[in-house]
């Protein structure tokens, strides 16, 4: 028997799911969505312009299932069909899910039963493993590692500006919350990142369940390969309009330290420069590059700063492998905290 979900429930859950040319992956992403034990949900398939067979597969399933609504809108792309889901959800609490990707059967039910108890977590994700395993680029190995170990509220905020720390299709969100902080932008830059930034800076909670609870597909195909919204300099461009008006590099604008003195890292770190923010030295390990002052700020060792109060505010712009962990254990043997006196910057 088919659960009919009622606007009165005070369980109904609304997925957004938003979907392209996806008929060769929706069928089994549809059956892992029909297979929750928690069963009251409204699925809105959000078609983006298919034209091979997604949309009439959908509407099949719809035929045979209440819970699903087929929603078409003028091919505008992902952001305004994520807006168009979020306008036509029912329910408050929103869940994302992407056609090409799997949940696993628990899902809704720990995601809906975790923000039930906290009021006050406005986006909630979960760990995800990547598939085909087979597929799976080193980088993006390692990309998955680091994301599944930034659990806490506490953790994703101190490495926010590092990398997106959440699966966007493994998050259950509070849709008022979302509307309120303006939904979903369209512009040069990936539209998730950008919300957890924004979400982040106006102060709402973001935390993670610790259990696997989507199965996550990479293919060459994603969006995220293909679109320049994704490029690295879309990322930066965008960490650094957030990074700049963070309260702690505000008052800390006089005092500030950038690690990586290489000739990439201040590139990337001229972003900031350029937004006012001039950093007193670069630090690095290099002893070719200690003493010399490119762009008129001298390179440092690490050494140089043991004792020194009021503490500068460090951001590590490195991002060689293996060198953030060398990193942090530096700065605690030198008594700096992160969140507090510093910060990863991807």
């Amino acid at each position: 028997m088919v659960w009919t979900p009622t606007v009165q429930s005070n369980s109904l859950i609304s997925i957004l799911l938003p979907y392209r040319n996806a008929v060769n992956t929706l069928p089994e992403c549809l059956e892992s969505i029909r297979a929750q034990t928690h069963a009251d949900y409204e699925l809105l398939c959000l078609d983006d312009g298919s034209n091979d067979g997604s949309t009439e597969l959908v509407a099949q399933q719809a035929a045979q299932d209440p819970r699903m609504r087929l929603l078409s809108a003028p091919t505008r792309g992902l952001v305004a069909a994520l807006n168009h889901g979020l306008a036509q959800a029912r329910a408050p609490l929103v869940a994302r899910m992407d056609a090409d990707d799997l949940m696993h059967p628990r899902r809704l039910e720990l995601q809906f039963r975790a923000m039930q108890r906290d009021p006050e977590i406005a986006v909630l994700a979960s760990r995800v493993k990547a598939f085909p395993e087979s597929a799976l680029s080193d980088g993006f190995r390692a990309y998955i590692d680091w994301q599944n170990a930034c659990i806490t509220a506490d953790a994703i905020a101190n490495d926010l500006y590092l990398e997106a720390p959440l699966a966007h299709p493994s998050t259950m969100l509070r849709r008022d919350l979302i509307i309120a902080a303006g939904g979903y932008l369209d512009g040069d830059f990936p539209e998730d990142y950008e919300l957890w930034l924004r979400l982040h800076h106006i102060g709402h909670r973001i935390t993670k369940l610790p259990q696997c609870l989507l199965n996550w597909q990479d293919h060459q195909d994603r969006l995220s390969r293909q679109d320049p919204r994704y490029a690295r300099g879309a990322f930066d461009r965008l960490r650094v309009r957030y990074l700049s008006t963070d309260p702690r590099l505000l008052a800390a604008r006089d005092r500030l330290v950038i690690w990586g003195a290489g000739r990439n890292t201040r590139r990337r770190a001229r972003l900031l420069v350029q937004q006012g923010f001039r950093p007193l030295a670069w630090i690095d390990i290099d002893p070719r590059k200690i003493g010399n002052r490119p762009d008129g700020m001298p390179v440092v060792e690490p050494a140089w700063l043991a004792g020194r109060q009021p503490k500068p505010l460090v951001l590590n712009y490195v991002t060689v492998h293996g060198a953030r962990t060398r990193i942090e254990a530096e700065l605690a043997r030198l008594g700096y905290f992160k969140g507090r006196d510093y910060l990863h910057v991807g």
